[in-house]
Order: structure tokens, then sequence, then C-alpha cells
């Protein structure tokens, strides 16, 4: 009997998944398939360095890339004339106030090389549960009350796992990133989860991270005492001439 190339998960959100050794080099990192995006299966796939990703017409497919792109959060690079045009900045940045946009405003972004969205009816669907269990954040970038740009992702213990982002002015997703970067950093919460590496995100200053590393390192991160629950408050109003 052949072996299939991946795992192919069953209907038990509990079931776990295969070893992340087991996951494919080319297309980097697959590793299953199938199963659903209920909260308990999303959140078991984040503590061992697994997401989802796929496209609409496909099976819900499962990745663990090697190596894995991250942001130390005292390391977000922003540009010496960026900052001085953030000085004169009057944004501000907040957390969980506009999810929902934020994660419609992602869906909808143009993305280079790619046709159409990943962020699929049904993920929208599962990252709006996760945020109200209090497990999927955002950080939103307001022109007065306009949104502008933002982030998004899954936060357990002291890792936030990112997912994508959006800018309708330029600049608006550097800043929420910077300024998610800046509050983790201060919260005590070294990395931030980028996932596959680009241009862009070497640009901003996320580095790779051998898989083994990094399943390493989440495992401690994930595992520390941080309970669930809205970020608004605790976020409180970043300025984003602060950033600079």
């Amino acid at each position: 009997m052949s072996r299939l190339p991946i795992a192919l998960l069953g209907a038990e959100p509990e079931a776990p998944f295969p070893p992340a050794a087991r996951a494919l080099r080319e297309p980097n990192g697959l590793l299953a398939a199938g199963g659903d995006l209920s909260p308990t299966r999303l959140l078991n796939a984040y503590r061992h360095g697994i997401f989802p990703w796929y496209s609409s017409g496909q099976p819900i497919l499962w990745w663990c890339p090697d190596p894995r792109m991250v942001f130390a959060t005292d390391g977000v690079r922003l540009s010496s004339k960026f900052r001085r045009q953030l000085r004169k900045s009057t944004w501000a940045l907040r957390a969980d106030t506009a999810f929902n946009q934020v994660i419609a405003a992602c869906a909808q972004a143009p993305r280079p090389d790619q046709d159409g969205t990943w962020i699929t009816g049904e993920m929208l669907a599962a990252y709006r549960e996760l945020h109200r269990l209090g497990h999927a954040h955002s950080v939103e970038v307001f022109d007065d009350t306009r949104l502008i740009g933002g982030i998004y992702g899954v936060a357990i213990g002291r890792m936030f796992f990112g997912e994508s982002m959006f800018s309708d002015e330029s600049g608006g997703s550097k800043v929420a990133l910077a300024g998610l970067a800046r509050v983790l950093r201060d919260w005590g919460w070294p990395l931030i989860d980028a996932q596959v590496a680009n241009p862009h995100l070497q640009f901003l200053g996320a580095r790779s991270l051998a898989r083994s590393d990094f399943l390493s390192m989440i495992g401690i991160l994930a595992a520390q005492a941080e309970p669930p629950g809205s970020w608004t408050a605790r976020f409180g109003e970043v300025s984003a001439s602060a950033l600079a």
C-alpha cells in the first residue's frame, strides 16, 4: 500500500497533529489536510507551531515550514525616513476595538503573486470565534476615527502568532506591527511569529529560525500563564509618534 504524502485529519478536534518533522520539503512545511477550524483544533495547532493556509475550493491545509520567519519584539525596524514622518503623525493605535473590520480588510487586501485571498469565509468565521473567546486579537491604526491599518493574530501564553496585516494609508501596517511589537516587548513577550519569509518582512527586521528552534521556544512561551480576554484596556492607546 502506498503511503500518503501528508496526514489526513479526522473529525475529532482533539486529535493530535502529526510531528512537524513529517512536513514536506516541497511545498515547504505542508503537514496535513482536512479536519476543521474549530477553536479546539486551531489552538492545538498554534501551540505546536502549525497554522492553516489554503484557498477556496481546497481542503483545509496545515503547515509548519522550516525555517520559520519571526520578529523579535525588540527587533522591528522602521527606516529613518519613516520615523521622521511618524514624529508628526496624529495616528493612534488601539487593540481589539475593530477586530471584524481588520480581518475583513486583510481578506480584501491585494497580495503580490496571489490570485484572490486565503482568508475565506470559513476562515473569517473561525478567527472571529477565536476573538470572541479571547484568543485572537487585533491592533488597529486610526486617523481620527478612520481605520487605516491593522494586524491580527492569535495569542497563547506569551506567544503571538501573526496572521495578516493591511494598510489603507501608506505605512499603516508598519505602524500596527511596530506598535504591537512595542507593547508585547513591554509585557515580556519576546517573539511574533511571521510564518513564511518574504522580502517585505525581512526589510522590517524579521529573521529566520530553524523549525526545531522555533518549536522549542514556543513550547516554553505558549505554556506561560496569560489568561485569554480582550486587550483593549491592557493595550490602552499608543500614539504613532511615540514609535518614532
